[in-house]
């Protein structure tokens, strides 16, 4: 997980957005972290050693800063109710309310690309 925030951290500070960096944090740990716990022990993703099972990529647009995950499970990602006093299941949860928007799509030649969509900061001219 420390290589995906450096990544995130790095990234950020050369596009200079670094208001962007606790909320990108955030997603992209909970991006990998869910990619390693539910993608890598799946039985469908039959990944060989010497793959890198998860990519992790982010992606500068007009208005957005995308964050995506791609991991060879073709189970899609689903939020988990939340219990009161539970340890987990927040994760996705956590994704919807820091981005404008999230979901899923399958990757070829299997698995799947989970992203999320941050607003950049507007830049007021004065």
């Amino acid at each position: 997980m420390s290589r995906a925030r450096r990544f995130v951290l790095l990234t950020l500070e050369g596009w200079v957005l670094p208001a962007l960096a606790a909320d990108l944090e955030l997603v992209v740990t909970e991006l990998v972290t869910n990619a390693v716990r539910h993608a890598l022990g799946c039985p469908e993703s039959a990944v060989e050693e010497t793959e890198y099972p998860v990519w992790l990529g982010l992606s500068l647009h007009s208005r957005h800063l995308v964050a995506a995950v791609t991991d060879p499970s073709p189970v899609p990602p689903r939020p988990r109710p939340v219990e009161d006093l539970g340890t987990g299941g927040r994760g996705m949860h956590l994704i919807e309310a820091l981005s404008d928007s999230w979901s899923w799509e399958p990757a070829a030649p299997r698995g799947k690309t989970v992203w999320a969509a941050l607003l950049l900061p507007t830049v007021r001219v004065a």
